[in-house]
């Protein structure tokens, strides 16, 4: 065998080692490649014990609840399930009731979700693009009209439309 030769299996067999490797990578995660989950995964699929997890979704209409300081609580809910949420820091100026959250921590042992991180929308048209995926797919999203959320004491009763912006980014 020449030495070219010799070259070319050598660089061939490095890459399949490497293409094996990453192929081998992304299945492991395939699970948590996601840039968030919702709160009906959540509750579907509880997240280990110190699992680091993005929870997104919408802040529950009445939820927010602060105590003085910069500790405040609130529910985020996809208008299926709703997830607690604690958070102890300074919430973005755009933070409100009805708004598109994403928040990262991770999930207690009574459920309550422990943020350390909350990002909201950027502007007043932006939901993250994920977000209105999901909510599409569970048929909560209209193009043009936002968020479609179902008030009244029992999810089949009235729907409206808000006023949740475009999705754009």
């Amino acid at each position: 065998m020449t030495r070219k030769a010799k070259r070319l299996y050598s660089i061939g067999a490095i890459l399949l080692v490497i293409g094996a490797a990453a192929g081998l990578v992304l299945t492991a995660l395939s699970d948590s490649i996601a840039y968030f989950h919702s709160p009906t995964d959540v509750v579907e699929k509880m997240p280990g014990p110190g699992q680091r997890i993005r929870l997104g979704g919408l802040v529950e209409e009445g939820s927010v609840v602060r105590d003085g300081s910069t500790h405040v609580t609130f529910k985020i809910t996809d208008s299926i399930e709703s997830v607690p949420v604690t958070y102890t820091g300074i919430l973005p100026d755009l933070f409100r009731e009805g708004q598109g959250v994403v928040a990262e921590g991770m999930l207690a042992p009574d459920r309550v979700f422990q943020a350390d991180t909350v990002l909201a929308k950027h502007d007043e048209t932006y939901m993250p693009k994920e977000v209105v995926d999901d909510l599409k797919a569970r048929g909560l999203w209209e193009d043009g009209k936002g968020m479609v959320k179902k008030t009244g004491s029992s999810p089949e009763d009235a729907v409206s439309a808000t006023d949740a912006g475009g999705a754009g980014s």
